[in-house]
């Protein structure tokens, strides 16, 4: 089957929003196949399943840079994958450097914690001052 949509049928048909559709155009992932009459653009199964594939991709961690060389890729008939494990080792690095700093956080915010509970005072808290104190200081 050959559909044709318009950019609010794929967006519908695709979940997501025209204003993703028209950013993707813009970056060169999709791109309408023709037009119609009244000079809407028009685009095929092959743009639905592109988005698909670029949502899923995201899904996973990919970036949209990632993504343009995975559809440009397959386009090409290389996927190799040697290239997708480096795409993957560089997003499980990316990966583990937030779960560090989201650590960090969290043993950032417990101490909070523990110094509020332990200095409760009616009229100023202890971390409050302390906030603005170090974004003073910058």
């Amino acid at each position: 089957m050959n559909e044709r949509y318009t950019i609010s049928q794929l967006a519908q048909a695709a979940d997501v929003p025209t204003t993703t559709i028209r950013y993707y155009e813009r970056v060169g992932l999709v791109q309408p196949e023709n037009r119609s009459a009244g000079n809407y653009r028009l685009y095929s199964d092959e743009s639905l399943q592109k988005l698909k594939f670029i949502r899923t991709a995201q899904a996973i961690g990919f970036t949209l840079d990632d993504v343009k060389a995975l559809l440009s890729a397959s386009d090409n008939g290389a996927a190799s994958c040697g290239h997708v494990q480096l795409l993957i080792e560089e997003r499980l690095a990316e990966v583990a450097q937030r779960l560090k700093d989201l650590r960090h956080v969290q043993q950032v915010l417990k101490s909070a914690l523990v110094n509020c509970r332990e200095s409760e005072r009616v009229n100023c808290c202890h971390v409050i001052e302390t906030l603005w104190e170090t974004s003073s200081a910058k």
